[in-house]
C-alpha cells in the first residue's frame, strides 16, 4: 500500500468521525474540510474532500447532495457503525 492511498484512506476516516460528533450527522464540505485540518491534521483541498464525499456516497456510508456548488454530507447507519469502529 503506497503512502498517498494509506493518507486517503485515514482522510476518509476522518471525515465519518467529524460527521458522527456533528448534530445531524450532517455538514457541508467547507466545514469538513476545515475540521480534518484542524481536529486530524489532513490538509485538503476542496475538491479531495468532495472526491472522498463521492467515494463514501458510493461506499454507502453517506448520503450527499449538492446545492449552489455547496455539497451536504449526511452520515448513514452504516457510516456510523464505520466511525464507531462496529464495521470496517
Amino acid at each position: 500500500m503506497s503512502f498517498q492511498t494509506t493518507i486517503t484512506e485515514d482522510r476518509r476516516l476522518s471525515l465519518l468521525l467529524v460527521l458522527n460528533e456533528t448534530p445531524g450527522y450532517s455538514a457541508n464540505a467547507f466545514l469538513l474540510r476545515e475540521a480534518v485540518g484542524s481536529i486530524y491534521g489532513h490538509t485538503a483541498s476542496l475538491d479531495q474532500v468532495r472526491t472522498d464525499l463521492a467515494w463514501l456516497t458510493e461506499q454507502g456510508l453517506v448520503s450527499s447532495r449538492t446545492t449552489a456548488d455547496v455539497t451536504i454530507a449526511t452520515l448513514t447507519a452504516r457510516g456510523v457503525d464505520v466511525a464507531t469502529g462496529r464495521a470496517v
